[in-house]
């Protein structure tokens, strides 16, 4: 099953004072095992466009909306046999401990 990992900032990261796990090492495991199949940073949030359409209007801003504190910085498509793998995939991921990973399903395929 496929799953989008959006990897999130957070406003009260882990204060844990073990080492972090390398980001460079979770890619290359992920990536040999077959259960990422795509990831990347993003760019600042500055670089953000928010684009809505409200009574027909267009509406673009830049950046993320005013009253957001976590923002997306990055993403990893993952392939795992189910949401507890997904989920111990995660688990490794340094923005576990940093931020947030939200997990979320792709729809299953059209019959």
């Amino acid at each position: 099953m496929k799953y989008m990992m959006f990897v999130c900032t957070d406003t009260a990261p882990d204060t844990d004072t073990a080492d972090w796990p390398d980001i460079n090492v979770w890619v290359a495991e992920n990536d040999a095992r077959g259960r990422r199949l795509d990831g990347d940073q993003l760019a600042p949030v500055s670089a953000a466009t928010t684009v809505r359409v409200r009574n027909g209007e267009l509406l673009v801003s830049d950046g993320p909306f005013a009253e957001t504190k976590e923002v997306i910085v990055g993403y990893d498509v993952l392939e795992c046999a189910d949401l507890d793998e997904a989920i111990e995939v995660a688990r490794a991921h340094p923005m576990a401990r940093a931020g947030r990973l939200e997990l979320r399903p792709f729809p299953a395929p059209a019959a």
